[in-house]
C-alpha cells in the first residue's frame, strides 16, 4: 500500500518515521545477535575444546617433542600396554594434540616453573657439597 502524501511536510515526517523504524530495526537486530551469541558460547566452547584434540600446535618443536615422547612411554607403554591396537593408536595421538596446545598457551609459566625447579636443585645439591665436615 502506498500512501498519497498532499504536502512536503507529510513527506518529511513519513520520512523521519521511517528513518526512525529503520533505527529501531537494526537495534532490534544487534540484540538478537547478541543473544544468540550468548546463547552459541558453550558451543563454541565446546568445538574450541574439541578441536584442540584433532589439531596440532607447531610453535616450539624441542618441547613438543620431549613432550611427545613422555606421552608415548606413559601411555603406550604403561597405561595402554593391554589396551587395544586403536586405543594404543588413539588415545596417544589425541593427549599429544591436546598437550600441544595447552604447552604453547602456558609456555612462559612452564619455563618459569622449570627453570625455578632447576635452580632449586641446583641449589640444594651445591649445599649438600658445603656443608660435609672437612677430613
Amino acid at each position: 500500500m502506498t500512501k498519497r502524501f498532499k504536502t512536503y511536510n507529510d513527506l518529511v515526517k513519513e520520512r523521519n518515521q521511517l528513518e526512525a523504524l529503520l533505527q529501531a530495526q537494526k537495534e532490534l537486530i544487534r540484540e538478537d545477535i547478541k543473544e544468540l551469541k550468548e546463547h552459541l558460547q558453550p558451543a563454541v566452547k565446546t568445538f574450541s575444546i574439541a578441536g584442540k584434540f584433532f589439531t596440532r600446535e607447531s610453535n616450539n618443536v624441542l618441547v613438543a617433542g620431549g613432550i611427545n615422547h613422555l606421552i608415548d612411554i606413559v601411555f603406550k607403554r604403561i597405561i595402554l600396554a593391554r589396551a587395544g591396537w586403536f586405543s594404543r593408536l588413539a588415545v596417544p595421538f589425541l593427549i599429544k594434540n591436546f598437550s600441544s596446545h595447552i604447552v604453547a598457551e602456558n609456555k612462559g609459566t612452564l619455563i618459569q616453573k622449570l627453570f625455578s625447579w632447576m635452580k632449586h636443585k641446583s641449589s640444594s645439591n651445591g649445599h649438600a657439597f658445603r656443608n660435609e665436615p672437612e677430613n
